[in-house]
């Protein structure tokens, strides 16, 4: 019970102070449950973003319900989600309440820009992190340059990318393995 109660009260606190969606979330996600908590690996971690970025849903409720159901099964998902969830609920009704009145003051204004700066280093922290990790050697380097590249320059779904690198990353490990049998 202590476990449930921990993964909802960490879930609760990640989604109350992250600003700016799933991605922002990515150092803290990666410091609480990696590095911590020793809950999942970094691959891990990654995997699970991967997986919630391509399943309906919001990344980072998918990504809680993902740690939360491989600590405690399907229970620690339902708690992970509830409590990632749960800031925003409460927060976000308080704001649609008062917001009408408030969104035109400059200090609203202000405080959201900085807000909006903020979330964007969170981001390319995320990103430089999952660089790291992921980009190993020159093969990777080259999936990582051409999926950039056809995200930046083409209309092509990222879902259909994820996809396609998967692929890429499975043959490429049977011709891996294929080569190292010979």
């Amino acid at each position: 019970m202590k476990e449930i109660l921990d993964l909802f009260l960490i879930f609760a606190r990640i989604g109350g102070l992250t600003f700016g969606g799933g991605y922002a979330m990515l150092p803290m996600l990666q410091q609480e449950m990696v590095e911590k908590r020793k809950w999942a690996t970094e691959e891990e971690l990654m995997d699970y973003y991967a997986i919630g970025q391509c399943t309906p849903g919001i990344i980072a409720v998918n990504t809680a319900t993902f740690i939360g159901y491989k600590i405690k099964g399907i229970v620690g998902g339902i708690f992970a989600t509830l409590g990632v969830v749960f800031p925003s609920l409460v927060i976000i009704s308080i704001i649609s309440a008062f917001i009408i009145n408030f969104a035109s003051l400059p200090v609203v204004i202000n405080a959201f820009a900085g807000i909006r700066v903020c979330v964007c280093v969170l981001v390319i922290n995320a990103v430089v992190k999952l660089y790291k990790s992921a980009v190993v050697d020159k093969v990777t380097l080259l999936l990582f340059l051409a999926v950039g590249l056809l995200m930046l320059l083409t209309p092509v779904s990222p879902i259909l990318l994820v996809l396609l690198s998967g692929a890429a990353g499975l043959g490429i490990q049977l011709i891996k393995a294929k080569g190292a049998k010979k």
